[in-house]
Protein backbone atom coordinates (compact mmCIF):
# COMPACT_ATOMS: atom_id res chain seq x y z
CA UNK A 1 0.00 0.00 0.00
CA UNK A 2 1.03 3.40 -0.71
CA UNK A 3 0.92 6.21 1.94
CA UNK A 4 1.61 9.81 2.03
CA UNK A 5 4.67 11.10 4.98
CA UNK A 6 5.53 14.19 6.56
CA UNK A 7 9.19 13.84 4.90
CA UNK A 8 9.25 11.02 2.54
CA UNK A 9 6.61 11.91 -0.10
CA UNK A 10 4.54 9.26 -0.76
CA UNK A 11 6.31 5.87 0.04
CA UNK A 12 5.02 1.97 -0.61
CA UNK A 13 5.07 0.01 2.49
CA UNK A 14 4.13 -3.77 3.10
CA UNK A 15 1.81 -4.94 6.10
CA UNK A 16 4.33 -6.78 7.34
CA UNK A 17 6.32 -3.13 7.86
CA UNK A 18 3.79 -1.65 9.63
CA UNK A 19 3.84 -1.60 13.86
CA UNK A 20 1.04 -1.66 15.67
CA UNK A 21 0.17 0.56 18.92
CA UNK A 22 -3.24 -0.71 20.59
CA UNK A 23 -3.26 1.99 22.66
CA UNK A 24 -1.91 4.75 20.18
CA UNK A 25 0.66 7.04 21.33
CA UNK A 26 0.41 9.53 24.35
CA UNK A 27 -1.51 12.90 22.76
CA UNK A 28 -2.71 10.00 19.91
CA UNK A 29 -4.74 7.86 20.74
CA UNK A 30 -6.09 6.98 17.48
CA UNK A 31 -3.55 6.77 15.69
CA UNK A 32 -2.49 3.12 16.21
CA UNK A 33 -0.42 2.37 12.98
CA UNK A 34 2.80 3.52 12.48
CA UNK A 35 6.05 2.22 9.89
CA UNK A 36 9.65 2.94 10.63
CA UNK A 37 11.28 5.17 7.81
CA UNK A 38 15.04 5.79 7.70
CA UNK A 39 16.34 9.66 7.02
CA UNK A 40 19.28 9.16 4.46
CA UNK A 41 22.71 9.26 5.44
CA UNK A 42 21.54 10.11 9.48
CA UNK A 43 21.45 7.72 12.35
CA UNK A 44 17.58 8.79 12.39
CA UNK A 45 14.38 7.60 11.36
CA UNK A 46 11.07 8.13 11.49
CA UNK A 47 7.95 7.56 13.24
CA UNK A 48 5.32 7.85 10.54
CA UNK A 49 1.52 7.29 10.91
CA UNK A 50 -0.13 5.40 8.15
CA UNK A 51 -3.22 7.34 8.46
CA UNK A 52 -1.87 10.89 9.42
CA UNK A 53 0.30 11.97 6.87
CA UNK A 54 1.73 15.44 9.09
CA UNK A 55 2.62 13.22 11.94
CA UNK A 56 5.87 11.83 11.95
CA UNK A 57 8.03 12.13 15.23
CA UNK A 58 12.12 12.35 14.55
CA UNK A 59 13.54 9.19 16.53
CA UNK A 60 17.16 8.03 17.08
CA UNK A 61 18.54 4.55 18.90
CA UNK A 62 19.25 6.59 21.97
CA UNK A 63 22.56 4.24 22.79
CA UNK A 64 24.83 5.87 21.18
CA UNK A 65 24.44 8.84 22.24
CA UNK A 66 23.82 7.93 25.75
CA UNK A 67 25.72 5.36 26.41
CA UNK A 68 24.70 4.92 30.37
CA UNK A 69 20.75 5.13 29.06
CA UNK A 70 18.65 1.79 31.15
CA UNK A 71 15.33 1.08 32.40
CA UNK A 72 13.53 -2.02 32.71
CA UNK A 73 9.83 -3.16 31.54
CA UNK A 74 7.72 -4.10 34.46
CA UNK A 75 5.95 -7.43 34.10
CA UNK A 76 2.54 -5.98 32.57
CA UNK A 77 4.97 -3.93 29.54
CA UNK A 78 6.50 -6.94 28.75
CA UNK A 79 3.34 -8.64 28.62
CA UNK A 80 1.37 -6.31 26.76
CA UNK A 81 4.77 -5.95 24.24
CA UNK A 82 4.24 -10.07 23.88
CA UNK A 83 8.48 -10.15 24.77
CA UNK A 84 9.44 -13.23 24.71
CA UNK A 85 13.61 -12.25 24.63
CA UNK A 86 15.63 -8.99 24.57
CA UNK A 87 16.13 -9.63 21.15
CA UNK A 88 12.97 -8.71 20.84
CA UNK A 89 12.96 -5.21 21.88
CA UNK A 90 14.06 -2.05 19.81
CA UNK A 91 14.59 1.08 21.58
CA UNK A 92 13.72 4.37 20.65
CA UNK A 93 13.23 7.84 21.91
CA UNK A 94 11.91 11.19 20.10
CA UNK A 95 13.98 13.86 19.38
CA UNK A 96 12.89 17.57 19.45
CA UNK A 97 14.30 19.31 16.78
CA UNK A 98 15.94 22.41 17.38
CA UNK A 99 17.36 25.00 15.01
CA UNK A 100 20.21 25.40 15.51
CA UNK A 101 20.60 21.43 15.35
CA UNK A 102 22.83 21.42 18.40
CA UNK A 103 20.19 22.30 20.17
CA UNK A 104 18.40 19.18 19.60
CA UNK A 105 16.52 16.96 22.87
CA UNK A 106 15.56 13.67 23.04
CA UNK A 107 12.98 12.26 25.71
CA UNK A 108 15.01 9.81 27.73
CA UNK A 109 11.75 9.48 29.81
CA UNK A 110 9.28 7.73 27.50
CA UNK A 111 10.67 5.64 25.16
CA UNK A 112 9.30 3.98 22.29
CA UNK A 113 9.59 0.22 22.96
CA UNK A 114 9.24 -1.92 20.22
CA UNK A 115 8.87 -6.10 19.62
CA UNK A 116 10.65 -5.85 16.47
CA UNK A 117 9.74 -9.60 15.95
CA UNK A 118 5.48 -9.46 16.49
CA UNK A 119 5.45 -5.48 15.14
CA UNK A 120 4.12 -4.44 18.58
CA UNK A 121 4.72 -0.70 20.06
CA UNK A 122 4.06 1.41 22.90
CA UNK A 123 5.46 4.64 24.25
CA UNK A 124 6.18 3.79 27.73
CA UNK A 125 6.77 6.60 30.33
CA UNK A 126 9.36 6.08 33.00
CA UNK A 127 8.58 6.90 36.57
CA UNK A 128 11.25 7.14 39.53
CA UNK A 129 13.92 7.87 37.03
CA UNK A 130 16.09 10.55 36.94
CA UNK A 131 15.73 11.04 33.20
CA UNK A 132 13.42 14.09 31.60
CA UNK A 133 11.93 14.90 28.49
CA UNK A 134 14.33 17.43 27.65
CA UNK A 135 18.44 15.91 27.29
CA UNK A 136 20.51 17.41 25.18
CA UNK A 137 22.05 15.26 21.73
CA UNK A 138 24.89 17.22 21.73
CA UNK A 139 26.71 18.58 25.06
CA UNK A 140 26.99 22.20 24.99
CA UNK A 141 29.26 24.34 24.00
CA UNK A 142 31.61 26.25 26.29
CA UNK A 143 31.10 29.95 25.51
CA UNK A 144 34.41 32.05 23.93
Amino acid sequence: MNIDTKYHGTVAVKDEDIIRFPHGLPGFADEKRFVLLPLADTPFVILQSVKTPALGFVLIEPFSYFPAYEFELDEAMVEQLDIESERDVAVYVILTVADPFDNTTANLQAPVVINARKRIGKQVILSNTPYKTKHRLFPEKAAT
